[in-house]
């Protein structure tokens, strides 16, 4: 009995060292470090703006626009160049550039903690203005760097890896998104507590002794996921690589597989190079990217998907979520900091909820029947958030202009609005800086009369909704992920995927413009509505993507082959997964 259980017992270690060594565990394990580090320096950027420009928001809102407009005029760029480079060139470049450039900034936000005064004084403060523009523009290469390398390990070296397995394919999706779930709550949360206990410089030398580090293990982790899959090293290359053009060919719903597959060849990459290009003219070589943007916006057009991707870029026009336009607004409503973090944790519960019911509805239903289901659980739940704008407590007032708080300080020459220095005692346990736990009072506030209860109906049924609307909203994203996955072509899954990310930052920096023209809480009502509406659309365009793709199948749920999944491939696709 004991030399039978001996057998056994080794044949269960030996299956725990294999996956601890497996490609897929490797692929994680780097995944969690990287986002460990961009969660940790997201949060800490913003922080460290403010409190160096005399604690105004300006800089943070500048940091803001000239990444989400960098994104939305690069992200085509940046696909084009993971398409058309070697993939462990296009990782191992992404990560080091990357990570350098937090390192950099990090050492330069520390010397300006150091010297701040000194710098004030030299050519009239002309420096210091100077240093705050190089860290405004490294911290944005910083983020481009990092917006490739999502693409090439997220939408790319996952598919590689999973092979042609799409259940396990599932399953790395909805794991990759945990990581993102935990990281995004756990890693400001331990910055915040060095920063409470600490200083902003000694912040600012922890998150770049982070990334150094973290840049190392990362680089020596590709190398073993590359060396563990060879199929990495193939990598479908165009005929005519420097020509997108070739692939905006119009979809056409009778296809044959075999004819979508004649558009690509299979190459050896593992030292691809560029094609060595004919000698064109400087006027040729000007207008080369702004061909490759446009190309690559008509490639998204033309995708079987397309209608899937707009739903989900959608989504991102919208203030239910837990940013700081929607925590902000809940502390004018009465809630306290800790009540915050806590609902911030039960939000982040529902999100893993909802990668796991991303893998169990696809297993029962079908992929494109899973973001269906997932759409109008989420929107279901966002009914709520509609309800609670005319519940008791609600501030909504439509008879007060949403443009009267602006209108006001341009024509009366009141002061933009500042915030208190957030003091490294002012950082709440959850890293994020206690500008909603009396930072800033709410309007009207008399030191010297209680201010009324405020009913807390309303603010609730918000929250409530937006945190049950967790579950649908990521169970709708890794739906519309792995769609892009399986649907998009080797040869275009870069470009498509960059201008996928360009949407998303379009439709988030749009919700942005509408806070800055409705900023006083009595219209936030109508951006809640104003939101539910575009959460709606993008649900719409994903139900006729669905409705196009299945026909009459649509609302005929089955379990399909875990492997196979037929019903997830749109019609006219020529995806070779």
């Amino acid at each position: 009995m004991a030399r039978a259980a001996e057998p056994e017992g080794r044949r269960r270690g030996g299956s725990v060292i294999a996956y601890f060594t497996s490609a897929k565990f490797l692929l994680y394990l780097g995944h969690a470090l990287s986002t460990w580090g961009d969660r940790m320096w997201h949060f800490a950027v913003s922080v460290f703006l403010v409190e160096l420009y005399g604690n105004s928001l300006l800089l943070t809102a500048v940091y803001g626009l000239v990444v989400a407009g960098s994104v939305l005029l690069l992200g085509a760029l940046i696909g084009d160049w993971v398409d058309k480079n070697a993939r462990l060139k296009v990782a191992q470049t992404s990560l080091v550039v990357q990570n350098s450039s937090v390192i950099l900034c990090g050492v330069i936000l520390m010397i300006i903690f150091l010297f701040k005064t000194q710098l004030l004084t030299l050519y009239h403060g002309w420096l210091l203005t100077l240093c705050y523009i190089l860290v405004i523009t490294i911290a944005n290469i910083a983020n481009l760097a990092s917006t490739a390398t999502a693409i090439t390990i997220q939408r790319d070296w996952i598919v590689v890896v999973a092979g042609e397995d799409r259940s396990k394919l599932a399953d790395m999706n909805a794991t990759i998104r945990r990581i993102d779930q935990l990281t995004n709550i756990l890693a400001p949360m331990a910055v915040g507590q060095i920063m409470t206990f600490g200083s902003p410089m000694i912040g600012c030398g922890f998150i770049s002794g982070w990334n150094l580090i973290s840049m190392c293990v990362e680089y020596l982790l590709l190398w073993k996921v590359y060396q563990k899959t060879p199929t990495l090293a193939h990598k479908s290359a165009k005929v005519e690589a420097s020509e997108l053009k070739q692939l905006n060919v119009k979809k056409e719903s009778d296809m044959k597989p075999a004819e979508g597959v004649q558009l690509i060849i299979e190459k050896d990459v593992t030292g691809f190079e560029p094609q060595q290009e004919k000698e064109v003219g400087c006027a040729a070589r000007i207008a080369e990217p702004f061909i490759t943007f446009r190309d690559g916006w008509v490639a998204y057009y033309n995708q079987p998907v397309f209608l899937a991707g707009m739903g989900l870029a959608f989504l991102y026009m919208t203030v239910l979520g837990f940013d700081c336009i929607t925590t902000g607004y809940a502390y004018t409503q009465g809630l306290s900091g800790s009540v915050l973090s806590l609902l911030m944790g039960a939000s982040a519960v529902t999100g893993i909820l909802g990668t796991v019911a991303f893998t169990w509805l696809r297993r029962k239903c079908g992929l494109i029947r899973t973001g269906l289901i997932s759409g109008v659980a989420q929107f279901a739940c966002l009914i709520l958030c509609a309800i609670s704008v005319f519940m008791p407590g609600s501030p909504m007032d439509l008879t007060v202009s949403p443009f009267a708080d602006i209108s006001a300080r341009l024509f009366e020459n009141e002061p933009l609005p500042t915030i208190a220095s957030p003091e490294p005692e002012m950082i709440f346990a959850t890293g994020m800086p206690n500008l909603l736990n009396g930072s800033i009072a709410p309007a009207n506030s008399d030191p010297e009369m209680s201010p009324e209860p405020v009913p807390l109906i309303s603010v609730s049924l918000l929250f409530a909704g937006v945190i049950a609307a967790r579950v649908g909203l990521w169970s709708f994203d890794l739906t519309v992920t792995q769609l892009l996955q399986e649907n998009v072509i080797e040869s275009e899954r870069g470009i498509i995927n960059g201008v996928q990310n360009s949407m998303n930052y379009l439709l988030d920096l749009l919700h942005f413009i509408m806070v800055i023209l409705a900023p006083n809480p009595e219209a936030f009502g109508l951006l809640v509505l104003i939101s539910v509406s575009f959460v709606a659309m993008g649900h719409i365009m994903y139900f006729r993507f669905a409705q196009k793709s299945l026909g009459k199948q649509l609302f005929v749920c089955h379990t399909p082959d875990p492997k196979t999944a037929p019903d997830s491939s749109p019609p006219g696709n020529t995806s070779t997964v």
